[in-house]
């Protein structure tokens, strides 16, 4: 029976595994995130470089995460997960033995990178379109809300573990520490009793992806969100990518402080995806999203002048806080108007635009941060996604979904 209450979607004993499982290998990730992008700054100390290993460690999630949304409907998505969540181990290792050795140059970190972000674009549209699978549809934001507050208490962990582990032990063990993190999601996956089963293929690659195009273009007010979503992913999250810039230039907090202000967006996260997941279902769902898609920008804005410390970790947090609210919110709706065996390809869509933006947005702030300073490229960055989110907010307008 369907549990609307706060929290409902840890009434699933897969979920919660699930959600375990994620957390610790959340925490994993983003602290390999805060390390690569601290290796890669000491490296080189160029904004350039920071942007283009950013762009080709997402440069596959716009090249396959389609593919990988057809092969989630077509195989099953627990079977893919436990697959991609096993070969995410083995770049970790290696960016983590090169960096023991004193061998690592930024042409390793891109390559390594490359493919871990191949990895990622069959791993997410799996994991996304698998939330489902695991509860009933009514808890659908639920279960979204806590696997952003997985992945967002993660944001706040990551950092901060990575910045005492840089400077107290050395950048190797947050590599290895992320490989090692991988084994519970794998051992979870392992013990699931959720077994849905695969859809045959009854058709061709091509013809699937076109069956879940055409689902799209009858679905105006889905693709109006997902804009919005490709906005803040060209223009808005790559400002990420120049926070080691932010923390050893302009702020001069050097590398605890870092890890501070990547872990202060983290806990603006959190807070919205708890407090999402908290109330169980909500109303005002539209009115949300609108509000928070011009809150984000306007924060970064901020964040981008201030060359104060605390005033730039609480324009993180509310950074964070809007982001995550309007993506969950999105999430959710976009999930509840797909039909179950379209959703892995509509998921696609959707990390196609929230990741696969990514390569792009990381290379126009690098670029625009080398011609005109850190400080100024994201200024304009966000300057021009909430220009833009102002002009469109109003598509979201209409009766609640």
């Amino acid at each position: 029976m369907e549990n609307s209450g706060r929290f409902s979607a840890f009434y699933s004993r897969d979920f919660r595994l699930f959600w375990i499982g994620q957390l610790i290998s959340f925490s994993g990730t983003w602290m390999h995130s805060v390390a690569q992008g601290w290796l890669v700054y000491s490296l080189t100390k160029s904004p350039f470089y920071l942007g283009m290993v950013s762009a080709v460690s997402s440069l596959p999630v716009l090249l396959f995460t389609l593919i990988g949304g057809v092969v989630a409907d077509r195989f099953g998505k627990r079977k893919l997960l436990l697959l991609t969540q096993t070969l995410s181990i083995f770049p970790a290792l290696l960016i983590g033995l090169l960096t023991s050795m004193g061998a690592v140059e930024v042409w390793h970190v891109m390559a390594l990178g490359g493919i871990l972000g191949t990895v990622n674009a069959f791993d997410v549209p799996a994991r996304q379109s698998f939330l489902i699978e695991m509860v009933e549809k009514g808890n659908i934001l639920n279960a979204v809300a806590l696997n952003s507050a997985a992945f967002n208490a993660a944001r706040i962990i990551g950092p901060v573990i990575a910045g005492m582990a840089i400077a107290h032990i050395g950048l190797p063990a947050c590599f290895y520490l992320n490989a090692l993190s991988f084994v519970p999601i794998i051992i979870a996956l392992s013990v699931m009793k959720t077994k849905v089963a695969a859809r045959p293929a009854g058709e061709s690659l091509i013809n699937e992806l076109l069956a879940g195009m055409r689902f799209l273009k009858e679905e105006p007010y889905i693709w109006k969100a997902m804009f919005i979503v490709a906005l803040f992913s060209l223009l808005g999250i790559p400002f990420i990518t120049l926070l080691p810039i932010f923390a050893e230039e302009i702020l001069k907090v050097g590398v605890k402080g870092f890890g501070f202000l990547a872990a202060s967006a983290g806990a603006g996260a959190f807070t919205a995806a708890v407090s999402l997941a908290f109330k169980g279902r909500i109303t005002g769902e539209r009115r949300l999203m609108r509000v928070t898609s011009l809150i984000f920008p306007a924060s970064l804005v901020i964040f981008s002048r201030s060359t104060d410390y605390y005033l730039s970790m609480a324009a993180l947090f509310i950074a964070g806080w809007s982001l995550v609210s309007f993506l969950a919110v999105a999430n959710s709706s976009i999930q509840l108007k797909t039909p179950d065996g379209l959703r892995g390809r509509v998921m696609s869509v959707y990390t196609l635009l929230f990741l696969g933006m990514a390569p792009i947005g990381n290379l126009v702030i690098g670029v625009t941060a080398a011609a005109t300073g850190t400080a100024n490229a994201v200024t304009l960055t966000s300057g021009i996604c909430l220009a833009v989110s102002i002009a469109i907010a109003a598509g979201l307008r209409g009766k609640e979904a």
